[in-house]
């Protein structure tokens, strides 16, 4: 069935672009007019500014962890980095207890022993290390002294590797939990310098 031709209609379609682009422009000029406003303030006050590159990326975006992210961001030290890094990879090791690697090959890996029996000699070997690994990391709780904010800002941030900004919401969330993981970082820290002495 064929559209019967409205001329009025047509008229009011191009009446609403004309007006949806005139808008736009004004609010465009408006933009760039608050910005060469600000460019020239800041310019006054002695500030310099450098064209932006409008070149496309070589590399594309890679997800920081969360540890990776507030270093560069300059929120910790590298000292509370590494203290952050060894809880994370024990918490990674020991939540992966119940996990068990499937594979063809007798030997997984390429190492380890051969024959018969040598399935559960491995499996066995894995949760040895879950386990070291879950002893370990409870101990660094304990220097924690199981205060639940404290672990839980280390499981999430150093553990989970999730920026403060995924793990909390609204920006005060984000502020505690920063704070929390300084002080739990710093006590981790600290304590692994006076054990090492």
């Amino acid at each position: 069935m064929a559209r019967i031709f409205d001329p009025a209609l047509k008229a009011r379609e191009q009446l609403l672009a004309a007006e949806r682009r005139a808008r736009a422009k004004a609010e465009a000029a408006a933009v760039e007019a608050g910005v060469a406003e600000t460019v020239a303030l800041s310019a006054a006050r002695g500030a310099a500014f450098e064209a932006p590159a409008h070149a496309a990326r070589a590399t594309p975006y890679k997800r920081q962890a969360g540890l990776d992210w507030l270093a560069r961001k300059g929120k910790i030290s590298a000292r509370q980095k590494s203290a952050g890094e060894r809880y994370g990879a024990l918490y990674r090791r020991s939540a992966r207890e119940g996990a068990i690697r499937s594979t063809l090959d007798v030997r997984p890996g390429g190492g380890g022993p051969a024959g018969p029996g040598a399935r559960e000699e491995v499996l066995l070997m894995a949760a040895e290390g879950s386990a070291q690994a879950a002893a370990r990391l409870g101990a660094l709780r304990t220097r924690l002294w199981n205060q639940p904010q404290l672990v839980a800002a280390c499981d999430l941030v150093c553990g989970r590797e999730l920026t403060p900004r995924e793990a909390a919401r609204g920006e005060r969330a984000v502020i505690e939990l920063e704070a929390v993981l300084g002080v739990a970082l710093d006590l981790l820290a600290g304590d692994e310098c006076a054990v090492s002495r």
